[in-house]
């Protein structure tokens, strides 16, 4: 994942502004334009959710009033419409992640349902008594809570490979972790809770000459830089909708060559099958093999209008801007006294976490929100990341390339207004 190309190599906001008409592209969000306690709201929040422009909306409220039914089953007309409005977004998806066929595209209903999947897969076919999952002290509670689960039902062991201080991998440590008994390694591409970008290429790489497969959680990178599967060389793929501009309850699982085939399916029921009897089920071909029952179609079609959004700002000028955004969010939070950033890799991504001496975050978030600035509060379902850094929790400015530079200014006065507070 790098920052943007050499061609076009910004050094400040006022000349990426010449390029990137932020104003502009906030009319696409109606969200934003509202006051919250009389307050112009300041929405930082996007690790958590992004917000959706209107052409999401659109798309969503064109199909449910012209288009929709039911898909794969129905011969009229509208189900024919509808089944193609959805199996297009899933050539959109193989296009935007440069996955090689539509059938590697698995739609899921988040991030979280991916990695079950997987899981669920792996702990039938490749994982045994002894066996080990290798993941990381920086995972979101997604991908640990249900490794944790298939490790105890197969008798399997599951290690953690450490992060510094800064909040980056060991990786001299995560490939001594890597075994002949290390059976899959599963890590954020992006970190959540800290912004870390892991070098995923790397350590690919090494798993992969020692035979191992990797999952990559996808959830934070793909809204922030253009996320290429075959140039990974992952073996699996998963991110959600909601953390890209489009609806909540959809997600993609990308898996690479025959893993689809050789995984049983995740879920029984409608669809999912070739046929049924008392006595045998025989399995659909995949991907369909894991997407029993209806979809959530209304949302498959929105999320094709949300990549179509961003691919039209291109992921370029994004890179770009959220990068300048986020170094002077930095630059500017490290100058007020009593501020300590959790989390300052060298190579980060949208997110920026911090405490404050003698304030719990929530009070931090509850003075912020006074003002209609809308951070996150909490452990992030990343609590042994908080373990790690010895905090019960962070407060997170989390940007997205709506979010401008006075915002950051809002962001900086109302933490120094949190200080005056509790001084």
């Amino acid at each position: 994942m790098r920052v943007v190309s050499d061609a076009y190599s910004p050094d400040t906001l006022q000349e990426l502004r010449g390029r990137f008409d932020v104003d502009k592209i906030r009319e696409d969000f109606p969200i934003l334009d509202q006051q919250i306690h009389g307050k112009r709201l300041v929405y930082l929040d996007n690790a958590a959710s992004t917000q959706k422009p209107r052409a999401v909306i659109d798309a969503e409220t064109l199909f449910m009033a012209r288009d929709y039914a039911n898909i794969h089953r129905g011969v009229h007309e509208l189900s024919q419409r509808a089944t193609e409005a959805y199996e297009s977004v899933r050539g959109r998806v193989r296009r935007f992640i440069n996955a090689e066929h539509d059938r590697q595209i698995v739609f899921v209903r988040g991030t979280t349902e991916g990695i079950n999947l997987v899981a669920h897969g792996i702990g039938k076919t490749i994982l045994g008594p002894g066996d080990e999952i290798l993941i990381t002290h920086m995972e979101h509670h997604s991908n640990i809570v249900p490794w944790q689960m298939v490790c105890e039902e197969r008798g399997a062991k599951l290690r953690v490979a450490p992060i510094n201080e800064a909040g980056e991998l060991d990786l001299a440590e995560l490939e001594k972790l890597i075994t002949e008994r290390t059976r899959l390694v599963a890590l954020v591409h992006v970190s959540n809770a800290l912004g870390t970008i892991n070098p995923v290429e790397e350590i690919i790489r090494f798993a992969h000459e020692k035979g191992v497969p990797v999952l990559l959680d996808g959830a934070q990178a793909v809204a922030h830089a253009k996320v290429d599967v075959r140039a990974l060389g992952a073996d699996f793929y998963v991110f959600s909708s909601h953390k890209l501009y489009g609806p909540t309850g959809v997600g993609v699982l990308y898996a690479s060559g025959d893993w689809l085939d050789r995984l049983p399916p995740y879920q029984g029921g409608g669809d999912m099958i070739s046929s049924v009897s008392f006595e045998k089920t025989i399995y659909n071909k995949p991907p369909f093999k894991f997407e029993a029952g209806t979809p959530n179609i209304t949302g498959v079609v929105g999320f094709g209008a949300a990549i179509d959004y961003v691919e039209d700002i291109g992921f370029r000028t994004i890179e770009a801007y959220e990068r300048l955004l986020l170094n002077e969010a930095t630059e500017r939070l490290r100058e007020v006294d009593g501020v300590r950033l959790i989390g300052t890799a060298r190579e980060k991504a949208g997110v920026l976490s911090f405490v404050i001496d003698g304030v719990h975050p929530h009070d931090v978030g509850t003075i912020l929100d006074q003002d209609g600035i809308a951070i996150r509060a909490g452990h992030h379902c990343a609590q042994p990341v908080m373990e790690r850094f010895g905090v019960p929790a962070t407060a997170r400015a989390s940007f997205a390339f709506y979010n401008t530079r006075e915002e950051i200014d809002k962001l900086v006065r109302g933490v120094r207004k949190v200080r005056e507070v509790f001084a």
